[in-house]
């Protein structure tokens, strides 16, 4: 049966220097990820970025990986997001869902989708999943 966790997190972006000229050229960066999650999930996260944006940083587009440890609704283990998202004025579309058998521990097995919202700079995640029984 499918199960809802919310909360917020904490986010620290940090830019990486870009491996190779193409890359900054072609005007896309690299970040790492390090995050700080409360609520229904209590865990620590670290992950790599990568974006790009228009060159009058109105509209943008970025992938990223993380990996989740810590519970979720109690549960200890950890898990990975795989992030895809777009951006253009006035609107923002994202899709993040758990990798495919990257649950460990109390967490094997778990699949989902989360959901990030941002309001006042403060940033939130709904977190809708199934775990076996």
């Amino acid at each position: 049966m499918p199960a809802h966790a919310t909360g917020t997190f904490d986010v620290k972006v940090i830019p990486q220097t870009p491996d190779n000229k193409e890359a900054q050229t072609a005007n896309i960066g690299r970040l790492s990820l390090d995050k700080q999650f409360h609520g229904d999930i209590e865990a620590l996260s670290k992950g790599e970025m990568l974006a790009v944006r228009s060159e009058n940083l109105t509209s943008g587009g970025y992938v990223a990986i993380e990996r989740i440890t810590g519970t979720l609704h109690g549960r200890t283990g950890s898990f990975a997001l795989q992030h895809s998202g777009t951006m253009i004025p006035g609107h923002q579309e994202s899709t993040i869902i758990v990798v495919p058998g990257s649950g460990t521990d109390k967490l094997t097995g778990l699949t989902g989708q989360m959901t990030i919202k941002i309001e006042n700079k403060q940033h939130f995640y709904e977190f809708d999943y199934t775990l076996p029984d």
